[in-house]
């Protein structure tokens, strides 16, 4: 992990809820011993359901939410070494709504320069050529400079947020959905684009995304998160060929196809997502999960080494030295 870009180390960040008079607030694992290494270069794809922890994930990469134990590292030193208005200069946010991330009142040019303003780097004249160059970049004309966000498009109000986020050259940006709100053939151009800019700047990425087309499409390695825990990690074009985990088999199963004749798909996780505040025994997944064992109920998997570098947390897999193909039989026949 040594040369990693950022490292989280068993990370943990908890919350009190509720509470009052006569009842006692209550304390909920949003992230729950989480550790990721992320490359230089490389791009991170963050999956999971609604409510699984990845928004609250990427507010402690950002630095923006301390972490409740664990350590974060950035670039071999702790965040809290480093300060956030240090760190700023070296991992952004682009978020999910290009038009509420945006300022209504700025004109174009003044939010794609605020970090330049907020972090008094240049003169005005030299502010205004960096943005410029970024517009540029980015693919909005220049026409543009004077524009308020309500007058642009969904594609060129998120374009302004990439711009925005990559005026300071940081080495890290963090993706929170950052195509789910437009239409798809925006969609389309918006990831091309995160591409070519990931190769032109050598930008590192962590996309956060509930589209797993879109991830595979673009990151190199794919987290799945259930519960506040990483239950499976591996190169894309692994994961998506052999997923171990039956979580990750699910949720791959459930992905809806253009192919004709094929219908709806039928997804394998049974039940509802549990209630994070009394979160299940043992193996968090396994009230849903079609393959569980009694040992799943009582005792929590320890996170394994999968042969092409990855890591799984699974019973099935590590009682029997599962491969993918028979941790998938295991699911069929439990269906």
């Amino acid at each position: 992990m040594s040369g990693s870009l950022l490292e989280l180390d068993d990370v943990e960040r908890r919350f009190r809820i509720g509470g009052g008079l006569l009842r006692r607030s209550r304390e909920i694992h949003a992230v729950n011993g989480v550790s990721l290494s992320i490359a230089r270069g490389e791009v991170l794809g963050l999956v999971g359901e609604s409510g699984c922890g990845k928004s609250t994930l990427a507010r402690i990469m950002l630095g923006l939410l301390p972490a409740s134990a664990g350590e974060v590292r950035f670039d071999g030193a702790s965040i809290e070494q480093i300060g956030r208005r240090a760190l700023a200069r070296r991992v952004q946010p682009v978020f999910q709504d290009p038009y509420s991330s945006l300022n209504p009142r700025k004109r174009v040019a003044a939010i794609i320069g605020a970090p330049l303003a907020v972090h008094r780097i240049g003169a005005a004249a030299e502010r205004r050529e960096r943005v410029a160059e970024m517009m540029a970049l980015v693919g909005l004309p220049p026409r543009l400079m004077t524009a308020f966000p309500g007058q642009l498009s969904g594609g060129q109000r998120q374009r302004v947020a990439i711009a925005r986020a990559l005026i300071m050259r940081p080495e890290l940006v963090i993706c929170d959905e950052p195509t789910s709100a437009l239409d798809v053939s925006v969609q389309a151009q918006i990831l091309n684009l995160l591409q070519v800019l990931r190769q032109k700047l050598g930008v590192t990425y962590v996309l956060i995304s509930h589209n797993l087309a879109v991830v595979e499409h673009l990151a190199t390695r794919v987290a799945v998160m259930y519960l506040g825990r990483i239950v499976e990690e591996a190169p894309t074009s692994s994961l998506f060929a052999a997923p171990q985990h039956p979580y990750t088999q699910a949720l791959l199963a459930s992905v809806l196809t253009p192919e004709p004749g094929k219908g709806l798909p039928a997804a394998a996780i049974g039940g509802g997502y549990p209630n994070p505040l009394q979160p299940p025994s043992g193996c968090r997944f396994h009230p849903r999960c079609p393959a569980a064992m009694a040992l799943c109920a009582t005792t929590a998997p320890v996170s394994m080494a999968r042969i092409d570098g990855g890591r799984i947390e699974c019973h099935l897999h590590a009682s029997a030295g599962a491969s993918a193909r028979q941790v998938s039989e295991a699911v069929a026949t439990r269906r």
